[in-house]
């Protein structure tokens, strides 16, 4: 397991954006894919983005065409656009790493080595 950290969670009412980051210190993020992940209260954990060590790019329906994952790997930083936020995407969510360098895959099921401690976002006005 490797150490991963989250940030960029907050308050934003509906129709607003956040970014979110999650960096990898002390590791070559290019040698890890990433997953973003959520988990509602009383709800199961959610998978919604995710981001191969090539580039390669997964999309929950949920969150595609509002979200966009993108890597900068000179920062050492996965980020996740929120745009277009809702209510019912107010949760915990999480940032997940899994070494598999040269990979064009990237998985959206929560099999991941490590994980963050997560970032509240609540969508309310």
């Amino acid at each position: 397991q490797i150490q991963v950290v989250e940030s960029g969670g907050g308050l934003v009412q509906p129709g607003g954006s956040l970014r979110l980051s999650c960096e990898v210190p002390g590791r070559q993020l290019n040698f890890y894919m990433i997953g973003w992940f959520r988990q509602a209260p009383g709800k199961e954990r959610e998978g919604l983005s995710c981001i191969s060590t090539t580039g390669g790019k997964n999309y929950a329906d949920s969150v595609k065409g509002r979200f966009t994952i993108s890597r900068d790997n000179a920062r050492k930083t996965v980020y996740l656009q929120m745009n277009s936020l809702k209510p019912e995407d107010t949760a915990v969510y999480y940032c997940a790493a899994n070494w598999n360098p040269r990979s064009p895959i990237c998985t959206l099921s929560p099999q991941y080595n490590s994980w963050g401690q997560g970032t509240q976002v609540t969508v309310s006005s």
